[in-house]
């Protein structure tokens, strides 16, 4: 079909539904996002694009559940006062049933299909043609080729929900695919610079070098923790890696298991390297686990990453899951997503699971201009992970460290800078660089991230890649919290 005749028969539905009566109000959690420079419109999109659309809901009981998380993160919290099940809340603090049916109802009845609640009852979802989509949540769509080469679209007016829906709906996520996450490892270059060394040498490690490096191997192995790693695309080729990898180090035979609506048929959204670095470094720094889950997504598209993110917190199996993947703030704010996410999170840290997600590697801003971290790295409730350079005598024993700062080698920097509207939570108040911020501080803590101090991995059975980024540093912070969880009894 021609392009204008999908955003002929939008409009259309849109002034009916505007001119017959006041039924629909603006959501005020989403804005439109503007393009980047690079990115070019091609006109409205067509009314039969594909769409998948995440319907985020509100909680009920929100002050109290917010009560009980800050409770849960205080030191000194008993464990038993720390996390709940989730038949304990989706009792206390879910959206109700008929909530969660008002929602999908009314999207079936708008021509929605594969209309579906989360087992939380958070997230409804189903898919679409843009006609339906547009009409649904009166809005209209253009279809943009990306500065990186990739056809997408993104809403062009306010989205807006039934007045039957305020008070239920949260955001609307996926009407935006221009702005979607991407991956953080990064491959060594050529002829590093490292002036910031104080002693030894930047070279590229095993990934069994690491417990050593940080002097975990002190602790016990995670023999009976799960740990999870958000991933996307067709996982073959990193399974064979992944026992590639381990026979070769002497570790325990560990097949991770695969959860979610990946694109089984495709290629890894990633080339493999980012889930191959994940997986090995995971495996190495934990000593060994009980299970590795790769919870796998549709596409990195905001819509398919809540879904998979809310999977792994409806699943409640990991204790711990890795997050090597990121966004501008800004963009996944005007798009809905941090209102979702931030939702889903902080369920996880009620359950007493752990995000760690990595920082980025753009320094200080993750966006075009500005100071501006990377979403969700700067959710209040997840654990942001930076990186260092870390210099060694040999290949394990630590020397110096410092911040990881190649930005002048086009080799990267660890992301790191004020969020420009999440709250700050209680644990960075006055603290460090915080000050008086009223804002959260990105990241909270740091690992070797630097490719030219990176991990040696197996990546599609070629051994010795070298890789970095604030993706090796978030899955060295997971192994060790695992570590952690097993010394405490496996809690």
């Amino acid at each position: 079909c021609e392009h204008g005749v999908g955003d002929e028969f939008i409009a259309a539905a849109v002034g009916t539904v505007a001119a017959g009566s006041n039924a629909f109000v603006a959501l005020a959690t989403q804005h439109v996002n503007p393009l980047r420079n690079g990115d070019v419109a091609n006109g409205a999109v067509a009314f039969s694009q594909p769409m998948q659309i995440v319907v985020a809901l509100n909680f009920r009981n929100q002050s109290q559940l917010d009560s009980f998380v800050a409770k849960a993160q205080q030191p000194g919290t008993p464990v038993a006062q720390q996390s709940m099940t989730p038949a304990q809340f989706a009792a206390q603090f879910s959206p109700t049933e008929a909530q969660a049916q008002a929602v999908a109802s009314y999207l079936t009845k708008a021509g929605f299909s594969n209309v579906s609640i989360a087992a939380n009852r958070l997230l409804v979802t189903a898919d679409a043609t843009a006609d339906s989509v547009g009409a649904a949540f009166h809005t209209t769509f253009e279809s943009v080729r990306t500065h990186n080469g990739r056809n997408a679209y993104h809403n062009t007016s306010a989205v807006m929900i039934p007045a039957s829906l305020q008070g239920i709906v949260r955001s609307v996520v996926g009407l935006d695919t221009v702005h979607m996450s991407h991956t953080f490892a990064r491959r060594i270059l050529p002829g590093g610079v490292h002036p910031l060394a104080t002693g030894g040498t930047a070279v590229g490690h095993n990934p069994t070098d690491f417990p050593k490096i940080y002097s975990a191997s002190g602790l016990p192995a995670a023999s009976s923790i799960t740990v999870g790693n958000i991933v996307s695309g067709q996982m073959s080729d990193v399974l064979s890696d992944v026992k590639s990898f381990e026979s070769t180090n002497g570790l325990t035979s560990l097949v991770p298991s695969v959860e979610g609506s990946g694109n089984t048929g495709k290629v890894s959204q990633s080339g493999d390297t980012e889930w191959d670095l994940d997986a090995q470094d995971i495996i190495a720094m934990s000593g060994g686990l009980k299970g590795l889950i790769l919870y796998d997504a549709a596409s990195l598209s905001d819509a398919a990453l809540t879904t998979d993110y809310n999977l792994a917190v409806t699943d409640d199996t990991a204790k711990v899951i890795n997050v090597s993947l990121g966004e501008c703030e800004t963009d996944a704010k005007s798009a809905g997503t941090t209102t979702a996410e931030d939702a889903v999170f902080e369920q996880a840290v009620a359950q007493g699971q752990t995000f760690s997600v990595s920082a980025g590697d753009s320094g200080a801003n993750e966006c075009t201009s500005g100071t501006t971290p990377s979403w969700p790295a700067s959710s209040q409730y997840v654990v942001a992970m930076g990186g260092t350079e870390v210099y060694t005598t040999g290949t394990t024993t630590w020397t110096s460290e410092t911040v990881w700062n190649n930005l002048s080698e086009n080799e990267g920097a660890t992301g790191g800078s004020p969020s420009t509207f999440e709250p700050i939570p209680s644990w960075q108040i006055g603290v460090g660089q915080n000050g008086s911020s009223k804002y959260r501080g990105v990241p909270d803590i740091a690992f070797e991230g630097s490719p030219d101090s990176g991990a040696l991995i197996i990546v599609d059975g070629q051994s010795g890649v070298q890789v970095g980024g604030t993706s090796l540093a978030s899955p060295l912070f997971v192994g060790s919290w695992a570590r952690i969880e097993q010394a405490n009894c496996g809690s």
